[in-house]
Parts: structure tokens; C-alpha cells; sequence
């Protein structure tokens, strides 16, 4: 008797141990998505409706706005993220931890020079080139 009340106990027991995590989630959680979307000269609104209010902005610094995100799956993996935003006259001026998709390291800020100047001449080549003219009519 003794030994089927032990193994009904230890087969009790060992259930216990297969239990759901669940997965925890802390700060902001973006998908890249959403950074994918985030242009050089966006305004502070736009960018707040694409990513939501910042973690952290200082009262003393507001030209920084901070986003952490932290998340823990339920096996365990844990991915972090931290982005820092710079604006400049209320438009983004720089951006710091995010990645363009298929870019293999985060922008820092002379990536993000880099790009600005490119598509700035990209823009000056565009409105410079006239059209191709008719040939006059006889």
C-alpha cells in the first residue's frame, strides 16, 4: 500500500514540473516593421504615431527621445533593443540602434549622414534633368 501511495506522490509531483511560462515583455516591443518605417525628417507626431510615446525622455534634453524594449520567450530566449532618436527643430535628425531591413548593423549617425547626403543628390539630380523636349512642329 505504502508503495502505491509513494509512486501516486512521485507521479503527482513530476506533473508539477510542466508548467507554462509565460513570455514577459517589458518596455517598448517594435517590430522592425514599424522602424522600417521611420524616415530622416519626420516630425515628433509622426514618429510617435509609428513607434508610441517614448520610455524615456529627459525634461532637461528634449531633443532625445529613448526606446527600450526587452522581451523573454517562453523557452527562454532573451532579445533586447535599445533606440535613441535625436531631433533637431522638431524634426528627426539622427537615429541610433536601428536597423534598415537587410542591413547587417545598426545605423549610427554617419550611416545615417551617409544615406541623407545620397538621397539629397538623388533628389538635386531629379529636379535638375529637364524634361526631354518635342521636337517643334514644322
Amino acid at each position: 500500500m505504502r508503495l502505491i501511495l509513494m509512486s501516486l506522490l512521485v507521479l503527482g509531483l513530476s506533473g508539477c514540473s510542466i508548467v507554462y511560462k509565460l513570455p514577459t515583455r517589458q518596455g517598448n516591443v517594435i517590430d522592425q516593421k514599424q522602424f522600417d518605417l521611420l524616415k530622416v525628417g519626420q516630425t515628433r507626431e509622426q514618429v510617435k504615431f509609428l513607434l508610441g510615446t517614448p520610455i524615456a525622455t529627459s525634461p532637461f534634453r528634449t531633443d532625445r527621445w529613448d526606446y527600450f524594449g526587452y522581451y523573454k520567450d517562453p523557452r527562454g530566449k532573451v532579445s533586447s533593443r535599445t533606440i535613441s532618436l535625436y531631433f533637431d527643430a522638431d524634426k528627426l535628425a539622427r537615429m541610433e540602434g536601428v536597423q534598415i531591413a537587410g542591413a547587417a548593423r545598426p545605423l549610427d549617425s554617419p550611416d545615417v549622414e551617409r544615406i541623407q547626403a545620397e538621397q539629397q543628390k538623388k533628389e538635386a539630380i531629379e529636379v535638375q534633368t529637364p524634361p526631354a523636349a518635342e521636337p517643334a512642329a514644322p
